[in-house]
């Protein structure tokens, strides 16, 4: 969906203002939606307060005074939360709402449980570099849920990275364990690489800024490349080198074997969390 569609979005209400929805919020107005057309309610009158300062968002009283106009409502409050700022909405959606929700785990069979089953639910799994606009945020919606709704509630999603949309739900569990619990796969490993270089020898701030370019660098090749990673791999990779020596070591370690164990960890343990905070 274009920008000039975005901008017919006459209210939008977000429920919590938290981190996620001030990356949101500043991505959505960068793209030209008027910060008045956007309602925010959140406990904490700090973060409203700001949120008006630096986009021009209007404060809600409550939960129910947000969405009393709204086309869109985004639920942005954490999984343990969720349930009861459904409730207390779902009296007061306007006919024809669309529900978003950006919580981790919580299925759509219980989102719809909790705000009647005449809502519109889209369930979306964003992460952290949504932040800096570079996020990565994957949708699921049932075949019940139009072209329009879809359109509408990806654009949103896209004004902060990229977008892509799964086909079963039980695969935002994996998604949640890829790219939601990934950027610290990748810190951990940066820090590594950095605090190795430093115990051989190189000043830290030098370790630093070259594995953040270093990281920087592969990422941005692999995004424009059109070959498969392993290839781009094997093209940095000379025979008998000095990246032969270290996959070496990467190889003897089982390092495949680790990530398949640590992303099978992360995808139980959202299952288990869904459980935990969507059971009836």
């Amino acid at each position: 969906m274009s920008d000039v569609s975005l901008n017919e979005v006459k209210a939008l209400a977000f429920i919590g203002g938290g981190n996620m929805a001030i990356a949101l919020i500043g991505g959505l107005t960068q793209r030209g939606l008027p910060g008045a057309r956007i309602a925010v309610s959140d406990p904490v009158p700090q973060a409203l307060q700001r949120l008006h300062a630096d986009y021009g968002i209007r404060p809600a009283a409550d939960n129910a005074s947000a969405v009393e106009h709204a086309q869109i409502v985004i639920l942005a409050v954490k999984p343990q939360f969720l349930r009861a700022a459904a409730e207390q909405i779902a009296p007061h959606l306007p006919a024809g709402a669309l529900i978003i929700s950006i919580a981790a785990g919580i299925p759509h069979a219980a989102l719809t449980r909790w705000l009647g089953a005449r809502a519109t639910v889209i369930r979306t799994m964003p992460n952290r570099p949504a932040f800096n606009g570079c996020g990565a945020t994957a949708l699921y919606a049932p075949a019940t849920v139009g072209a329009q709704h879809r359109t509408l509630a990806q654009s949103i999603m896209a004004a902060v990275g990229t977008t892509v949309w799964v086909e079963h739900e039980s695969q935002l569990d994996t998604v949640t364990a890829l790219s939601g619990s990934g950027p610290a796969y990748f810190f951990l490993l940066m820090e590594a690489l950095e605090a190795a270089a430093h115990a051989r020898g190189l000043p830290a701030d030098v370790a630093h800024e070259l594995t953040l370019q270093t990281a920087l660098g592969a990422a941005q090749m692999a995004k424009q490349s059109l070959e498969p990673l392993a290839t781009l791999r094997e093209q940095v990779t000379s025979k008998g080198g000095t990246t032969a020596a270290a996959l070496a070591v990467f190889d003897a370690a089982g390092l495949r074997a680790i990530v398949a164990q640590a992303l099978t960890a992360a995808d139980l343990r959202s299952g288990e969390l869904a459980a935990q905070f969507a059971a009836p």
